[in-house]
């Protein structure tokens, strides 16, 4: 039988102090105790149901934690203030001085300055490669290769990992793989396909109303205790805690993922064919000439759609610029970057999200300047939103291309 992470979820019965549908909100950065040796054997062990100080634990987040380990087949979870902050404190878990880490060369610009850049400092390196290239993937691990890391759809060029492959690699050489899913939720299951540790930024899809930003790590119980440790975890001791009044609204809104995901997934599918038929140059892992729509296929959990992201070349800036501008105008949605809203953004990546990269990097990539990332919305008239943007192509000067018409 398929795993169906929205049942896991609606699964989760949690109750209110008086019986409330939803939970109660805890409004407390520290708790009482009615015994000091209580307190004291809570500081050297974490306990069930006891809580000390919300920068280590608070019902509320615990709470949202417990719904996203069960969307993720999971055993634990952790909520932080950011998916940086999410991806920041498992990188520091997992490596130490003198440790390297593999990772994508496609790959969101934040992730990349954080390795490129941050972490060398703290005598931590980092090899980018062509996740695609397995062998190339493979030459790059050595003894010291902590941390294989990987977009499951990468941002912005929508690639597909192939998870158990990169599982096999990590584990051989001893690595971690660690999946940043914030692409795709519930559209896969990375630890079911062989990832160690998921990451996201429920800035995104998972939250949805672009009202906030929050990430997670979720993984086996003994990783998520090791951030918290009192004395050594990152998340304990770094502090990238998520307020309690937010976790309890990215919970609610977490009950609607699925019903979001399956829209979001029909109506960029249905931009993306629309235009791929007229021969612009889109991609789309829907699409049949999408180059990894097999290997998604085989990894997804069905019903979820293909995602809400989708890119087209616009094959210059000032196409691109003008192209933006114009849709902006005629209300498909808003010049912005992050994704997972309820109306249509879109942004270069080149020149915001992906700018981290020095250009040589972006070239080998394959970022255009003229390259476009979409997060379709929830439009309820699909067909209007696609004239619309049909129109305003055309108004921009966008030429179908000719390495899409081949």
């Amino acid at each position: 039988m398929a795993f169906d992470p929205a049942s896991r979820i609606q699964d989760q019965l949690v109750f209110g102090e008086f019986g409330d549908v939803n939970p109660s909100i805890t409004d407390s950065s520290t708790y009482t105790f009615l015994d000091p040796a209580r307190m004291a054997e809570v500081f050297e062990h974490e306990i069930e149901g006891c809580f000390l100080y919300s920068r280590h634990w608070n019902p509320t987040n615990r709470t949202l934690a417990e719904a996203l380990a069960r969307m993720e087949d999971a055993e634990s979870a952790q909520v932080m203030g950011s998916g940086m902050g999410a991806i920041s404190t498992t990188l520091v878990a997992l490596c130490s001085q003198g440790d390297e880490i593999v990772c994508g060369r496609n790959i969101y610009g934040g992730t990349y300055a954080l390795m490129k850049n941050l972490l060398p400092r703290f005598g931590v390196t980092t090899r980018f490669v062509d996740l695609r290239d397995h062998a190339a993937v493979r030459a790059a691990m050595t003894p010291r290769t902590k941390v294989l890391y990987a977009e499951s759809i990468s941002n912005p060029l929508l690639e597909v990992s192939d998870i158990p492959a990169l599982a096999a690699i990590a584990h051989a050489a001893g690595a971690t793989l660690v999946v940043d899913n914030t692409f795709s939720p519930m559209i896969l299951s990375p630890l079911r396909l062989g990832a160690d540790i998921v990451v996201h930024s429920m800035t995104k899809f998972i939250n949805g109303t672009s009202d906030c930003v929050a990430g997670c790590v979720i993984s086996s119980k003994a990783f998520i205790d090791r951030l918290n440790d009192v004395n050594s975890g990152p998340s304990m001791l770094l502090g990238p805690v998520l307020d309690s009044f937010r976790a309890a609204s990215i919970l609610k809104n977490l009950h609607s993922l699925h019903i979001r995901m399956r829209q979001h997934g029909h109506n960029a599918a249905h931009i993306a064919r629309r235009l791929s038929t007229l021969g612009y140059d889109v991609h789309y892992p829907g699409l049949d000439n999408h180059p990894h729509h097999a290997l998604l296929l085989g990894q997804m959990n069905p019903g979820y759609g293909w995602g809400g992201m989708m890119t087209l070349d616009a094959g210059s800036a000032e196409a691109a610029n003008q192209l933006m501008k114009r849709m902006q105008e005629e209300k498909v949605g808003y010049l912005a970057v992050s994704l997972g809203y309820f109306k249509t953004l879109f942004s270069s990546p080149g020149r915001s999200t992906s700018s981290e990269l020095p250009p040589e990097e972006r070239e080998k990539a394959g970022i255009s300047d003229g390259l476009i990332r979409f997060s379709i919305g929830l439009d309820a008239d699909i067909e209007h939103t696609a004239a619309r943007i049909e129109r305003c192509i055309a108004e921009a000067g966008v030429k179908p291309s000719v390495r899409a018409q081949r």
